[in-house]
């Protein structure tokens, strides 16, 4: 798949090393060839210094042919018109913007703009690490506020029913692993000994599940 990251900082350079090791053609644009660096002696991919929001540069990345487009400089503006020029005007598939303003982000999430918000999603992820132990983080979804864990089946849930671990709209089981199998459950499903629990939930209803697994 061919990616254009617009931006040459320490996420940038990362996530082009990290899609670029993958095997996917990158193309990586910043307006400081200097950036550049970062991306170390290995990088297979494409380097364009210019303004990522100029369409002559987009167009020598590869925009028309473009899976995905990462906007991730440091300026909230620049993200957002590279974001929208590339999905409304260029059609790109996948547009990902980094905002460090949460209220800047929920406005463009709701305008349809996928948005990454370091800020709300460290602060949710510190929060998660102090004081959810018993739970395993697998991964963040949005800017933080849905998160996907793993747990155990505690002893005292053995024997109860899935519908006991569901709260619509904030907490729901959506897979377990039994022994070499993992399947998708019905509210019905009973929980056994030894099960693994992956769960989507909000990040402000981690408390709220630890009561459900009696771990508060």
């Amino acid at each position: 798949m061919k990616f254009i990251v617009i931006g040459c900082g320490r996420l940038g350079s990362g996530l082009a090393q990290t899609l670029d090791q993958r095997g996917h053609a990158v193309a990586v644009v910043d307006i400081d060839p200097g950036a550049f660096d970062r991306l170390g002696p290995n990088f297979r991919g494409t380097t364009i210094g210019g303004i990522g929001f100029d369409r002559a540069v987009l167009h020598q990345a590869g925009i028309k042919r473009a899976d995905g487009l990462a906007a991730v400089t440091g300026s909230d503006e620049v993200n957002v018109v590279v974001a929208r020029l590339a999905g409304q005007f260029y059609r790109v598939p996948r547009v990902v913007a980094r905002l460090f303003d949460p209220r800047k982000a929920e406005i463009y999430r709701r305008l349809g703009l996928q948005t990454v918000t370091p800020l709300t999603w460290g602060i949710n992820r510190i929060a998660e690490l102090l004081s959810f132990f018993p739970v395993t983080n697998v991964a963040s979804l949005g800017s933080g506020q849905v998160d996907l864990v793993e747990a155990e089946v505690p002893a005292l849930l053995v024997g109860r029913s899935v519908n006991d671990l569901t709260l619509p709209g904030e907490i729901h089981v959506v897979a377990i692993s039994r022994g070499d199998q993992t399947f998708l459950p019905t509210l019905g499903t009973r929980l056994q000994a030894g099960d693994w629990l992956h769960l989507a939930l909000l990040a402000a209803s981690g408390e709220r599940l630890k009561t459900l697994l009696g771990l508060a």
